[in-house]
């Protein structure tokens, strides 16, 4: 049986989180630089991208750039970025065409000027389309965000705005780059990784994790599917124990 065709469409995830991880390493084993596999995962992007749309995924986040990937080889991160701009500008059509919002959450303005002006152009060019929103997280680390959350709370309690003891979680949750959308029940990481490395570490508090050894240039549809047959067969307790959850449903 075809993976779609196992998949129940009243029990899907509302927001997928995915880390594509392997592209170096894919474009290794076929001989090739680094760059290479990055082009290659941009295929993948692509292909998830529709699928989630496709079966009703509101809301996808993917882990594109992070904070400590500037570390990187010079030559690697300024491919990364002229990729970036080249496959946000080519896939925009695209996107409007599958009724995708494209979004950004990070350290946006860390960015080249070229890649934030054309970033900010299909955000502004897909603004009005409802059918999924693609979340690319650029620039982005959960501890920069957390630090960046703890400043402004800092400030709003300086000033009087705030009161210490009014502190909540959910005051939290409203000063993190996620604020506009719900966390993420699933997150699925490729290449065999076992960690999530900085990646919505508030948000993933209670998400399922799916872990598969593919590199994200073989990751495709039937992958993305299998993994959410895997989230449907798991029982989410939230803390508590199968026999409430039972009790709550008859």
């Amino acid at each position: 049986m075809n993976p779609l065709e196992k998949i129940n469409k009243t029990d899907l995830p509302k927001h997928i989180a995915i880390i594509m991880d392997g592209n170096g390493r894919w474009a290794k084993q076929q001989g090739e630089d680094r760059i290479f596999g990055h082009h290659e995962g941009v295929n993948s992007v692509r292909e998830i991208v529709e699928a989630a749309a496709e079966i009703g995924i509101k809301y996808l986040t993917l882990y594109a750039f992070s904070t400590e990937n500037w570390n990187r080889p010079k030559e690697e991160v300024d491919a990364l970025m002229e990729l970036l701009v080249a496959t946000i500008s080519l896939e925009t059509p695209q996107l409007n065409k599958n009724g995708v919002k494209l979004e950004a959450i990070g350290n946006l303005k860390s960015l080249p000027e070229a890649c934030y002006n054309e970033l900010q152009e299909s955000i502004t060019a897909t603004q009005h389309n409802t059918r999924l929103t693609l979340v690319l997280a650029l620039s982005y680390s959960s501890k920069w965000e957390l630090t960046e959350a703890v400043k402004e709370i800092s400030k709003k309690v300086g000033s009087g705005k705030l009161k210490a003891e009014e502190i909540s979680e959910n005051t939290i949750a409203q000063f993190l780059c996620t604020k506009a959308y719900p966390d993420p029940e699933l997150m699925i990481r490729t290449s065999g990784e076992h960690r999530i490395s900085n990646f919505l570490l508030w948000q993933l508090a209670y998400a399922e994790f799916y872990f598969t050894d593919k590199l994200w240039p073989d990751f495709r549809k039937n992958d993305f599917y299998e993994a959410i047959i895997s989230y449907q067969n798991r029982e989410r307790r939230f803390g508590k124990t199968s026999e409430q959850l039972m009790s709550h449903k008859k």
